[in-house]
């Protein structure tokens, strides 16, 4: 279903929900809640790799002399050349060498060719430019050692194709600008581009964006450079049927990367919004993306089961929009190289995030990573079809303040670390996921992640931030160890007995943090023994209404917990630094107040147990089953 824009998706309803994470809650005294904080500020991560992410002091230029420049009047009646550099032949103009040109007037059906020597530099000011170019490229870059496109101010300029290509050379020519050298756009002006036959701007060197307004309308791909794509500023709007932005190459390590340094961004795709092959990185910008209609169209529904209809990437066999068993030319032409995805920025080696204000609604994962993943700093308003954020190696969180408002899996990778930011997740399965949980096991779902377990250090890592996590599944699942060593931590964990707000292989620690959690009890777990902080499990008489506050007392009285809990739960768990040994605690949930006495060695108290260094208490049907003894769970 293909999603048109709405008020729903403005960065205002952003705003306000990061406006309700930063505020309304604070911490008095030794009284800790789910509570304010500041967003941690770290410094910019790089990539492991060089990469050249500069731009030249040419490529910001955006200046032109006139009185020398070489003067171009399209006109379908004879094209007009005043200076040297250029010719034209009926509907067509050459230029052949280096120079400044300017450009205005309009084709109905012709062609702008750059064929130079490929040590030239040529500058094409378009200044009211209109070309159509039925079977070909409007804007044809042969042979040369770079263009620069300058959108002179206030201009407007249009460049569309027709739906066949007839090629011309041995170029296989598929983009209304199509360059095989590098190429640079810049100015103020706006660029309108309609690809019809396939893809908007192509270029088979590097593509760099400088300025300007450029919307893109494309049956393929919106903006490529198959050696880079590096974009600084302007104003993007690109509606596209392949990915929105994209390079890819694939010999060279270093090649085949996506840059944002900043610049306005609304993207409507059934393909990915930003694919890389290599690294994918951003140090500024504002992100408005729709993939793939959209997180209502995700591949499964509630309960992870595929859905009929839908999406693009990875969808049925046969297109929805043939008639009669023809699939219309257009519509062929892009499933040639339909990308298999629907993701909102996915990067082949790494994807790092320093900076940027996002706004994600995916079919497929917001954010994705065949390699690392780095989110150092950033606002993020996330609704994912499938995972809010996902990589096959390391995850990595520092700062920023990042909402997964909607997702299948919210937080997932081989291994997660998070030393700040505020994040909040809310998942229809587990909500922060290392190496496998249901993703793994849940075999042919579409979008899912699967991990070789080749690693075997594979742990979840908490030591810092604000994290809210609001899951159907596990809270914090652990294919590996569960460290916790600081940060606040709120777990709104599963209804059901088939998961836990906690769930580990391997160990689980606490060394310092706040942890409030609640869910069920059937496959609860706790802290080792081994923990330097004190914990505590409870396994309440009765079940407690969501929306119910927990509080926890100490003998004086003085709050040492609070929190609102999301959904229905039975069963609580507690980590403070102020929790002591031997100390007795009045637990509050909803209406109901129990007694809980902190020792060393789990003891009976009432209907649940008081936990100790380690937490492994025993519950209402007794001791539950510890780690590796769990009876029909699905890791």
């Amino acid at each position: 279903m293909k999603r048109t824009w709405s008020k729903r998706y403005q960065l205002v309803s952003f705003s306000l929900a990061l406006t309700l994470l930063v505020t309304g809650c604070g911490r008095a005294g030794s009284e800790r809640e789910a509570g304010e904080t500041s967003a941690a500020i770290s410094s910019p991560a790089a990539s492991s790799a060089e990469f050249d992410l500069g731009f030249s002091a040419r490529d910001l230029d955006i200046g032109f002399d006139e009185t020398t420049a070489t003067k171009i009047t399209l006109n379908d009646g004879g094209i007009e050349v005043s200076g040297s550099g250029a010719k034209a032949e009926e509907d067509r103009v050459t230029v052949s060498q280096e120079g400044t040109y300017i450009l205005s007037g309009a084709l109905n059906d012709g062609q702008v060719i750059v064929d130079a020597p490929d040590t030239d530099k040529v500058q094409l000011v378009l200044n009211g430019v209109s070309i159509h170019n039925e079977d070909h490229a409007a804007l044809y870059i042969k042979e040369v050692d770079k263009v620069f496109i300058t959108l002179a101010a206030d201009s407007r300029n249009t460049l569309t194709d027709g739906t066949k290509y007839v090629q011309i050379d041995e170029a296989n020519v598929d983009g209304v600008i199509y360059s095989k050298a590098d190429l640079t756009i810049n100015g103020s002006g706006l660029l309108n581009v309609v690809g019809n036959y396939k893809h908007g701007i192509v270029s088979k060197e590097d593509l760099v964006i400088t300025g300007g307004k450029v919307s893109v309308t494309a049956q393929g791909q919106g903006l490529h450079g198959k050696d880079c794509v590096k974009i600084k500023d302007g104003i993007f709007v690109l509606n596209t049927q392949g990915d929105a932005v994209q390079s890819d190459n694939a010999e060279d390590g270093t090649r085949g990367f996506v840059y944002i340094a900043g610049g306005t961004f609304a993207i409507e795709t059934q393909g990915d919004a930003f694919q890389a092959e290599t690294l994918l990185q951003t140090d500024g910008g504002t992100f408005k993306v729709v993939t793939g209609g959209g997180s209502e169209n995700a591949s499964t529904d509630a309960k992870g089961n595929e859905r009929n209809g839908w999406g693009m990437w990875g969808r049925p066999q046969g297109n929805p929009e043939s008639i009669n068993g023809a699939v219309p030319e257009a519509t062929a032409a892009v499933e040639e190289d339909a990308t298999p995805s629907a993701k909102g920025f996915k990067a082949g080696s790494e994807l790092i995030l320093n900076e940027g204000s996002f706004n994600i609604d995916s079919s497929d994962d917001a954010l994705h990573s065949n390699g690392t993943l780095v989110i150092t700093g950033g606002t993020y308003a996330i609704s994912s079809g499938d995972d809010g954020l996902h990589a096959d190696g390391d995850l990595k969180i520092t700062g920023g303040i990042l909402l997964v408002e909607k997702s299948y899996e919210g937080i997932e990778g081989n291994t997660i670390t998070i030393t700040g930011g505020i994040i909040e997740v809310t998942a229809l399965d587990d909500g922060l996921n290392v190496a496998g949980g249901n993703d793994g096991s849940a075999f042919g779902r579409p979008g899912q992640n699967n991990f070789t377990k080749a690693n075997t250090d594979q742990y979840l890592r908490i030591s810092g931030g604000e994290i809210k996590v609001n899951a159907a599944g596990d809270g914090l699942d652990s294919n590996g160890n569960l460290f916790v060593e600081g940060g606040t931590i709120t777990v709104s964990g599963p209804v059901d007995n088939g998961n836990g707000a906690l769930d580990y292989d391997g160990t689980a620690t606490i060394t310092g943090g706040v942890l409030m959690a609640t869910g069920s009890s059937g496959m609860a777990q706790g802290f080792a023994e081994d923990s330097s902080q004190y914990s505590l499990l409870h396994v309440l008489s009765t079940s407690v209404a969501a929306g119910s506050e927990v509080t926890l007392t100490d003998a004086n009285g003085k709050v040492i917990l609070k929190w609102t809990a999301d959904k229905e739960f039975n069963t609580v768990q507690l980590s403070s630094p102020d929790l002591v040994q031997g100390g007795t605690y009045t637990l509050t949930a909803g209406t109901v107040t129990e007694t809980v006495t902190l020792s060393s060695i789990a003891t009976s108290n009432g209907g649940g147990m008081g936990g100790g260094r380690g937490g492994n208490p025993g519950g209402m049907m007794g001791q539950p089953p510890q780690s590796g003894e769990r009876p029909g769970h699905s890791k």
